[in-house]
C-alpha cells in the first residue's frame, strides 16, 4: 500500500496540491499554500476494528423537534418557526451590514424568554459589545458575554456553563491549537467548525456561527462548513438602503429561500411585517420604465418594483447595468425580444434596478423585467394598478409559475386591480382582480405597447 504523503492546501480556495508551489493552481493566489497532515487510511490505520452501528427503517416515527421562539417574528420565520436545540447555524453577510447587531438582538430576545444564552466575540472586546448593547437597549438581558479566540478555552467554558444557545462571532477568528496554521485559514476554519458542530450535537447546545464573505458574496473558507451546519443564512442589503434581508439558503428544519425583512434604525434592526408595502412605498405613479413584480420568497408573497432606463449609447458596446437581478437573465430577455419580437436594443444602454435593495432570483420575474424595459424604450407607462409575473422561454412563450393565487391575493391586498399572467396559470377563485392571460411575449408586446 502506498504511503500517505503530506499535502499542501490553499488557504484562499482550499485546493489541495501534492507539493508546495508558489502559485495556487485553483485560484491563482501567491504564497497561500500551507502544509496539512494526511488523514488515516481507513480502519486498519486506526489500529483497531470498529463497532457495528445500529440501523433502523424509514418508517420510524419521531416527534418533531421542539423549538424556542425569540419573539422576533422575522427571525423565527427564517429559522422555520424558531430555534431547534442542538442545531448549528451559519450566518454570513458583507462587512458592516449588521450581522453582529442582529445576533446580539436575537441573543437578548432568547435570553428574555428564559433561554440560557452566551455571546463569544473574537473580533471585539467585551467593552465594545457592551457599548453596542447599551445603545440598543439590551443591557438588562441575561446574556453571558465573553471575548476569546482560543477554541479549547471556549469549549471548556461551554461545557462548564452549558448554555442553550451560543453565538460565535466569528468563525474566521477562532484558533485551534492542534492545527498548525493561522486563524482564518482553510484548515483552521474547517477544524474549528467541526469541533463546534460536534459539541452542539453531543451537548444539545444550539450554535450560531458568524462567517465573513468574499468579494463575490460567498462565505469565506472551505465550502464544507456549509455542509456541516443545519442552516445557512445570508444577511443581505445595500449600504445606501435601510432595508436588510435575512435569507435562508439551506435549512434542515424549515423551508429554504425563506426571507425575513428588517429596517436599520438608530435603535438597531426593526422588523418589517409587510415587506410589499415597504418596497412599494416610494413608488411613483404612471412612470415609464416601472413594473411591479408579484414574487414569492420562501413561503411568503412579496411585491417589488422593477425599474428600467433605456437611453442611446455613445459607446461601441452598449452598457447593461443590473442591480438586484442576475445580469445573464437580462441579456437572455433582450435576445428573446430581438429574435422573437423584432425589437432591437442595439445602440441602447439598458439599466435595470430592483427598488429597495431587494434581490430577485425567481424566473417568474422575466415578464416584469421585459415589461419594464419595453415601457422605458417606448416611453409608455404600465398602469400603476397592474402586477406582472411569468417566465419567458427562449421560444418567446410565457410559462406559468407556481403559487399564482398567493401572488394575486397579496397584490389585491395592496390595492392592485389588474394582473398579467401566462396562459394556463392556476388562478383560483379567491381573487377579485382582473387577470389577463398571455400565451407568448409577442402577444404581450402587441397588447401592451401596440407593436410586435
Amino acid at each position: 500500500m502506498a504511503k500517505n504523503s503530506t499535502r499542501f492546501v490553499c488557504t484562499t480556495c482550499g485546493t489541495a496540491h501534492p507539493k508546495w508551489i508558489g502559485k495556487c493552481e485553483g485560484c491563482g493566489a501567491w504564497n497561500t499554500l500551507v502544509e496539512e497532515a494526511p488523514l488515516s487510511a481507513g480502519p486498519k490505520a486506526l489500529g483497531s476494528k470498529g463497532k457495528s452501528i445500529p440501523l433502523t427503517d424509514l418508517a420510524t416515527q419521531e416527534a418533531a423537534p421542539p423549538r424556542a421562539a425569540s419573539g422576533i417574528n422575522e427571525l423565527d420565520r427564517v429559522l422555520g418557526g424558531g430555534l431547534v436545540p442542538a442545531s448549528a447555524i451559519l450566518v454570513g453577510g458583507d462587512p458592516g451590514i449588521g450581522k453582529s447587531t442582529l445576533l446580539l438582538q436575537a441573543t437578548a430576545a432568547f435570553a428574555r424568554r428564559g433561554l440560557k444564552t452566551m455571546y463569544i466575540s473574537g473580533e471585539e472586546a467585551t467593552a465594545q459589545v457592551q457599548m453596542r448593547a447599551q445603545r440598543l437597549g439590551l443591557s438588562d438581558a441575561a446574556v453571558a458575554l465573553g471575548a476569546e479566540t482560543n477554541l479549547r478555552d471556549i469549549l471548556t467554558t461551554l461545557d462548564t456553563h452549558r448554555p442553550g444557545l451560543v453565538v460565535i462571532d466569528s468563525i474566521q477568528t477562532m484558533w485551534l491549537d492542534t492545527v498548525d496554521s493561522a486563524p482564518g485559514s482553510v484548515s483552521q476554519v474547517r477544524a474549528a467548525s467541526h469541533e463546534l458542530v460536534t459539541f452542539a450535537k453531543k451537548r444539545g447546545v444550539s450554535v450560531i456561527l458568524v462567517g465573513h464573505v468574499t468579494k463575490e458574496g460567498q462565505i469565506a473558507g472551505p465550502r464544507v462548513v456549509e455542509h456541516m451546519v443545519d442552516t445557512v443564512l445570508y444577511f443581505e442589503g445595500e449600504r445606501g438602503h435601510q432595508f436588510r434581508i435575512l435569507r435562508a439558503v439551506k435549512n434542515r428544519f424549515g423551508p429554504a429561500d425563506e426571507i425575513g425583512v428588517f429596517e436599520m434604525t438608530g435603535d438597531g434592526l426593526a422588523e418589517v411585517t409587510n415587506p410589499s408595502a415597504l418596497f412599494l412605498s416610494d413608488r411613483e405613479k404612471a412612470t415609464p420604465g416601472s413594473a411591479v413584480f408579484a414574487g414569492i420568497e420562501g413561503t411568503r408573497p412579496v411585491l417589488t418594483e422593477i425599474q428600467a432606463l433605456v437611453a442611446p449609447s455613445t459607446l461601441g458596446t452598449p452598457r447593461r447595468t443590473v442591480v438586484g437581478i442576475d445580469g445573464g437573465r437580462l441579456s437572455t430577455i433582450l435576445a428573446v425580444l430581438e429574435a422573437r419580437c423584432g425589437i432591437s436594443y442595439a445602440g441602447l444602454d439598458v439599466f435595470l434596478n430592483v427598488a429597495g435593495g431587494m434581490r430577485v432570483n425567481e424566473p417568474a420575474a422575466d415578464l416584469a423585467i421585459a415589461g419594464a424595459i419595453l415601457s422605458a424604450r417606448e416611453d409608455v407607462a404600465i398602469p400603476p394598478d397592474m402586477v406582472l409575473f411569468g417566465e419567458i422561454s427562449l421560444s418567446g412563450a410565457l410559462r406559468p409559475v407556481g403559487q399564482t393565487e398567493n401572488r394575486l391575493k397579496e397584490a389585491s391586498k395592496l390595492g392592485f386591480t389588474q394582473a398579467i399572467a401566462p396562459t394556463r396559470s392556476k388562478i383560483g377563485q379567491g381573487t377579485d382582480m382582473t387577470v389577463r392571460e398571455m400565451p407568448d411575449l409577442t402577444t404581450f408586446v402587441g397588447d401592451m405597447f401596440g407593436a410586435a
